[in-house]
């Protein structure tokens, strides 16, 4: 029972413990094969301890069972098997995280180291990484930020179940094809899973060219330091010094310094000669007491005519005084008369500043100048019998111009070839013995230095990253201020529009309510016309009742009056 979990970096073989963990299992497969897992984020990678994914929120607090999918939010955990106990004791074991009281839910995290003993209690193993160890490599090679959140993202793109031994249930129904994502599920602040780092971003030509030649210059270093030229990649030469090819065989140490003493002082000048004829090799070195005359000397000295010779003139690259103890022993300086020098001293001396190493190409240095020089007494061996440009012969001191001696030559060479030979032989014998008898404690010391190199390299990207999360960043905020400037305009003029449309209505509203009132007066005019003249005639009758009643009481008072004087007159 396997299940292949495909992600951004590489794909993961998981082998399922059904027989321990049945229902944990069938938890796992029936979310599988849902494509629940599809496009989750590894939102948590901690170097040689965990990667935890599973949370479709890459918060670390969502996540639910298949168990909610058929029963409803009650069982959106469910509680897992405790017996039989499996321990995370080795790399790339599978386990489910803990909610809480053994309940779990979708999480599940890949162990990154071995014997992680502190984990067995909580949560529950389930399965076992059994291919795809170099992916693990590679979570354990992820550069996180604080809270263990990956620079670039790492997503699981797909969940294919090889066999699936549990019947499907019938509350669920699976999906025939994987969901399409949504732009929603990848906006992040984060570099992309798919978007590629640009290295040279914001450099200019010239920049990355001295990137390129720095790398090149250091490959060739690792390249000699492993065949045994050079004691360390690292290792410097001095830039004090100045190396001198091409002289005449008549050129003398003292006539060179008296030429190349106008540009500052000389500590050392030394024309090299061969140690049995005393011949010049027609060539030299020559040490400043301060590195901007050594500058001066090479751009103005180079392709000078010197006792009928055109002279070429470079930086040196000899470490020959820089003795070689083994790896994981060090180095040991010695002077110009080939007695040793106290360590600081020599430091000093040949590495002054390390720092400047990288300039060395936009100063016209060449890695394929000879490996080193030997102070008058010692033989030259190898590289320095080359020539450094275009691998022409150097003119050695046989080749002057008395050619009388062709035979003598010959047999010299032959010598000298044989001498060479046994020499090799020699640091061959010499360096067979002393790697087998380096202790223990040297390889530890080289493992040191490869993980401090481990180290730099992983700062390195570090800061790269960083920075291109900055940039990201502030592309991301202007995008967002631009779209939200577009947004309040467009809220504006739906306001606007809104405000208008409101006025029209209120308008068109206020008109159909005069003509309602219009109308309603019309009517209610109409109405109250009998209703005025039924007033009036009540009123002009009660004003005729009002001017009547006195008229009959004057009446009345009249009609007493004439019967009064009626009465009067018949007494009398």
């Amino acid at each position: 029972m396997s299940v292949v979990i495909e992600t951004t970096i590489g794909d993961v073989t998981i082998d399922l413990h059904t027989d321990a963990r049945p229902r944990t299992c069938m938890n796992f497969l029936k979310l599988c094969k849902m494509k629940y897992y599809n496009f989750c984020l590894m939102f948590s990678i901690q170097r040689n301890f965990i990667a935890q994914t599973g949370d479709p929120s890459a918060s670390g607090k969502g996540g639910e069972s298949i168990f909610q999918m058929m029963y409803g939010d009650q069982a959106r955990f469910y509680e897992g098997e405790k017996l039989p106990i499996m321990k995370h004791s080795k790399l790339g074991t599978v386990s489910m995280v803990s909610c809480g009281n053994h309940l779990f839910g979708s999480q599940f995290f890949i162990t990154l180291g071995e014997d992680l003993d502190s984990l067995d209690s909580e949560h529950l193993v389930f399965g076992q990484v059994v291919e795809g160890l170099e992916v693990i490599n590679r979570l354990n090679q992820t550069l996180t930020d604080e809270k263990y959140r990956p620079y670039q993202d790492v997503r699981i793109s797909h969940t294919v179940v090889l066999d699936d031994p549990y019947p499907d249930p019938k509350e669920l129904q699976f999906p025939t094809e994987s969901p399409k994502p949504t732009p929603a599920i990848f906006e992040s602040d984060y570099i992309a899973a798919d978007e590629a780092i640009d290295d040279n971003e914001g450099k200019s030509l010239i920049e990355i060219q001295e990137e390129i030649q720095e790398k090149e210059a250091k490959a060739r270093a690792t390249i000699l330091e492993m065949v045994g030229d050079l004691p360390d990649a690292e290792m410097a030469p001095p830039e004090n010094v100045l190396f001198v090819c091409k002289l005449n065989p008549v050129t003398t140490s003292e006539d060179l310094e008296i030429i190349f003493s106008r540009f500052g002082k000389i500590n050392t000048c030394e024309v090299i000669r061969d140690r049995v004829t005393n011949n010049s090799l027609q060539y030299a070195f020559i040490e400043f007491a301060e590195t901007k005359s050594c500058e001066d000397a090479y751009f103005k000295m180079d392709n000078v005519l010197i006792d009928d010779r055109r002279i070429h003139v470079d930086f040196s690259q000899s470490v020959s005084k820089i003795k070689w103890r083994g790896k994981g022993r060090g180095v040991e300086y010695f002077d110009d008369d080939g007695k040793k020098m106290d360590e600081r001293k020599g430091r000093e001396r040949f590495q002054p500043n390390r720092e400047h190493n990288s300039n060395s190409h936009s100063r016209g240095r060449h890695k394929g100048l000879p490996q080193g020089h030997q102070p008058q007494g010692r033989r030259m061996y190898g590289a320095e019998h080359r020539n450094f440009q275009g691998g022409e012969r150097r003119h050695s001191s046989h080749q002057g111009p008395d050619d009388r001696n062709g035979s003598h030559r010959s047999h010299f060479n032959e010598r000298q070839s044989q001498r060479n030979e046994s020499f090799a032989r020699r640091t061959q014998r010499d360096e067979r013995h002393e790697r087998h008898s380096s202790n223990k404690r040297d390889y530890g010391d080289l493992e040191e230095e490869i993980a401090m190199k481990d180290d730099a390299s992983r700062e390195k990207m570090l800061k790269h990253l960083k920075k291109s999360l900055k940039k990201k960043k502030k592309k991301s905020k202007k995008h967002s201020s631009d779209s939200e400037n577009s947004v309040e305009d467009r809220k504006k003029k739906n306001k606007r529009k809104r405000n208008l449309s409101d006025s029209d209505t209120s308008m068109e509203e206020v008109k159909k309510k005069k003509k309602k009132k219009k109308k309603v007066s019309d009517s209610s005019d109409s109405d109250s016309e009998p209703k005025r003249k039924s007033k009036k005639k009540k009123r002009v009758s009660d004003s005729s009742d009002s001017d009547s009643e006195p008229k009959k009481k004057n009446k009345k008072k009249k009609k007493k009056k004439k019967r009064h004087n009626s009465s009067s007159d018949s007494s009398d």
